[in-house]
């Protein structure tokens, strides 16, 4: 994964943040590949050539400003106070009821995932696949504890709960009560398909 150069980690917090703002407004607004970083240059403030001093291209900054977004949320997260050994099924529940109250103040991030699920290239597949670590280490977990059969394959665990849950929010702005009713609802067809009768 790309990063910064050292050059942009000894910019004053108030000039990064500047950036990553300017890239979130970007990338919110055009799918990376239509995105343009003249604007981002712009909406920062800064010349073009102390970009090149701070990212090698469009990919350093995307990824920058992912894998900040990321680590918001995970701080968001880690705040929950939740009970870390319940199964993967209602930790994925909780964990989106919550992310559904911090997203109301940052509409933003929930439009660059819409137009990263319309960009197939390689660079944002990778990306998509980092972000789905967590929960896959959640489900080997559970497999270990023998909450789910061993046997069922975990990519598409992933892609079950990432296509018939993840998505559905930020696609189709359903209300919130009938959305997490939804999550609840697909989690207990998921969750009686692969998990092992106690």
């Amino acid at each position: 994964m790309s990063v910064p150069q050292d050059t942009f980690h000894n910019l004053s917090q108030d000039k990064k943040q500047r950036i990553f703002q300017a890239a979130v407004k970007e990338f919110a607004s055009r799918r990376f590949s239509e995105a343009s970083i003249n604007q981002i240059i712009k909406a920062a403030g800064i010349p073009r050539g102390s970009f090149y001093q701070y990212f090698t291209g469009k990919e350093d900054i995307f990824a920058y400003m992912f894998q900040e977004i990321l680590r918001e949320k995970r701080e968001v997260l880690k705040n929950a106070s939740f009970d870390l050994e319940q199964d993967v099924f209602e930790l994925t529940v909780q964990s989106t009821q919550f992310t559904l109250e911090w997203s109301k103040s940052k509409p933003e991030y929930n439009h660059i995932s819409m137009l990263m699920e319309l960009d197939n290239s390689d660079f944002i597949s990778q990306l998509r696949n980092d972000s789905t670590k967590p929960l896959r280490a959640l489900i080997e977990r559970d497999k270990a504890r023998g909450f789910i059969k061993a046997e069922v394959d975990t990519d598409l665990i992933i892609d079950m709960i990432y296509a018939l849950i993840l998505k559905e929010y930020t696609w189709n702005g359903i209300e919130e009560n009938l959305y997490i009713e939804k999550i609840r609802s697909v989690i207990k067809v998921i969750k009686e398909g692969v998990a092992i009768n106690q």
